[in-house]
């Protein structure tokens, strides 16, 4: 049984991609959110309806059961009645559970356990899409929580919905049509009464939303704030601002509490509302009932079922406002979430952008132009061709456009004007991820993920085998330290893990793993961007050797303040103020006296210091 239970939950694809981006309008963007799994979702609708109805087909039994014995008399009921009550036990121990357990299953198994992983897959991977400015400009924790708040919502309104509201509303259907067979009256009473309890919603439910919403805008940005303090917790200790973090971190809470409580004071009185108009439904039902056997309209058992109908409503009364508040609480989550996750890529592949090939190496800057808007630097007018196997240095002050280069290299941005070719071929024509497959990178600030060293040496190429992983992590000398290696909870060597952003390492650990992955991932172009400037001299050099392995056969393209590690390129760019000023090799630099060569006159400790961007 439970083999086939499970194989019930695998009747939706719960990762299944969802087609085009996420719509920026709340019922698009369920449909676009629930794609693919609506056959289900109407299953579960209808399952959970037949429940519902089951309520008031337990009503009707018992109504027939009580008329049946007033008309039998004690003596003869069972003798005279017996097929009644075996239908009445087979329906109350078989026919009603087995109905619930459907509804249960195909609503917890089939939509709760799937809807969720579903919606947030889709989510996250049109998250990973965006370009980096995106998450620039927001909290990283932030955009986390918006993701799974958004997720749990879409998820909760369709488990409500069929858990709920699909089971009411057959109750209140079968309700109202039991109730005209015995008087159309009472059943008119019970319209009057559904009326005032929807507008009763309708009033409330839409204040419900706004504040939800409002709620749950300020409770991400408490998780914000805080992922942003424990990511940065050294510099915090650092300047003992331990107090100053608390208070941030404590106003954000006080905006989360204010909004939480303007939630809840409207929803109190919705709930003293509902309960209130729920009171009266008994006594309007009930009393019409007594009323029509009193005149000898209505039989004892009808009174008996309608009574068990009225409590049965005005109990689900309270329910279902509980749930529908639980329901636009999460629609207002929805919404929120929308805000920031349903915005348009900024940086898309272009239609039809085919796969880039492994290519040859050789890079073009065709009269490129990009600058960052509000006055920001970038870069002007660049004409640079780089051979394949060339190795090129990139030289100049802070701001003079260097990683701007790289990341219009890395197509992390557009160029505004002019084109980058990668073999002749237009960046803007391929797919972001084949174009940086070609592209291994090793930077100043070198990324780990809080994983093993085996998981973030395999980043550079995840189905490499032991052997090719530790020939990478030989290569780039960080074999050694690996095998010494032993995390908090015991685990040694490649599988102990490296703390958030490798915090577990030294700067040369890093940079020597960082290089296993290059190694592994044997790009045809290598960009090293400051690979070696925060590092002592007797590390360095064990790093330049390391370098040297891994730049064998490739392109290049090396950004270094410190100048001593780019003397023996091929070539050197020099740029000031978004423009190439100087190219040439080191001594032909040297010999033309000009800014290089005050840059290299003037550097201290082998670094182009601040004293180079003054003067400029």
């Amino acid at each position: 049984m439970n083999t086939l239970l499970r194989r019930l939950g695998n009747s939706i694809n719960a990762f299944r991609p969802a087609e085009g981006p996420p719509p920026q309008t709340l019922m698009p963007f369920f449909r676009w959110s629930l794609s693919g799994s609506w056959p289900m979702l109407w299953l579960a609708f209808i399952v959970s309806g037949i429940a519902g109805a089951m309520e008031v087909v337990s009503a009707l039994i018992l109504g027939w059961v009580i008329d049946t014995a007033l008309a039998s008399g004690p003596t003869t009921f069972f003798t005279e009645n017996l097929s009644l009550l075996i239908w009445a036990v087979v329906f109350y121990i078989i026919l009603r559970p087995l109905t619930f357990a459907a509804s249960s299953a195909t609503n917890s198994i089939v939509v709760g356990a799937n809807v969720l992983p579903l919606v947030l897959s889709r989510l996250h991977r049109w998250t990973l899409g965006q370009a980096v400015t995106f998450f620039d400009n927001d909290f990283a924790g932030r955009i986390a929580q918006k993701q799974m708040q958004a997720a749990r919502a879409v998820t909760d309104v369709a488990t409500e919905m069929i858990n709920t509201v699909a089971f009411a509303l057959a109750s209140v259907i079968g309700s109202v049509i039991y109730l005209v067979a015995i008087d159309a009256r009472i059943a008119l009473a019970l319209a009057g009464w559904l009326v005032a309890y929807i507008w009763l919603i309708r009033f409330f439910l839409p204040k419900v939303k706004v504040n939800s919403a409002a709620r749950a805008s300020s409770r991400a940005m408490v998780s914000g704030q805080v992922v942003d303090t424990i990511t940065n917790i050294k510099t915090v200790k650092l300047f003992a601002h331990a107090a100053y973090e608390d208070r941030v971190a404590l106003d954000a809470m006080e905006v989360f509490r204010d909004k939480s409580l303007d939630f809840g004071v409207i929803s109190t009185w919705f709930r003293y509302a509902l309960m209130t108009l729920a009171g009266i439904l008994p006594v309007i039902l009930i009393g019409g009932a007594l009323w029509m056997w009193s005149v000898g309209s209505a039989t004892p058992g009808e009174i008996a079922a309608a009574g068990a109908i009225s409590l049965r409503i005005a109990q689900m009364s309270g329910w279902v406002s509980f749930t529908l508040m639980s329901i636009y609480t999460s629609i207002g989550e929805v919404e929120d979430g929308m805000k920031t996750l349903a915005v348009p890529h900024v940086l898309a592949d272009a239609p039809g952008a085919v796969d880039l090939a492994r290519v040859k190496g050789e890079i073009r800057f065709d009269h490129v132009t990009f600058g960052y808007g509000h006055g920001r630097a970038g870069v002007r007018g660049i004409d640079l061709t780089i051979r394949p196997g060339e190795k090129l240095g990139i030289v100049g002050a802070s701001g003079a456009g260097k990683s701007t280069l790289v990341s219009l290299l890395l197509r992390l941005y557009d160029a505004e004007q002019g084109k980058v070719l990668f073999d002749g071929q237009d960046v803007r024509q391929v797919t972001q991820e084949s174009l940086r497959r070609q592209i291994g990178m090793v930077t100043q600030e070198t990324a780990m993920f809080n994983r093993s060293a085996r998981d973030n040496i395999l980043y550079g190429r995840p189905g490499a085998s032991q052997a090719e992983l530790e020939a990478a992590a030989k290569a780039a000398e960080a074999d050694e330290f690996i095998a010494q290696m032993q995390d908090h909870q015991g685990r040694q060597g490649y599988d102990a893990y490296l703390g958030e952003r490798g915090v577990k390492l030294s700067g040369g650990q890093r940079q020597r793993i960082a290089l296993a992955r290059t190694f592994l991932k044997d790009a045809p172009i290598l960009v090293l961007d400051e690979a070696t400037s925060a590092l002592d001299s007797e590390v360095e050099a064990s790093i330049q050797q390391a370098l040297g392995r891994v730049m064998q056969g490739k392109t290049v393209l090396a950004i270094a303040h410190r100048l001593s590690t780019i003397v023996a390129m091929d070539r050197i760019v020099v740029l000031d103020q978004g423009q190439i000023v100087e190219e040439g090799n080191h001594e032909s630099l040297l010999a033309k006296g000009g800014l290089y060569a005050r840059y290299w006159a003037r550097q201290s400790g082998g670094f182009l210091g601040v004293e180079e961007e003054a003067a400029e």
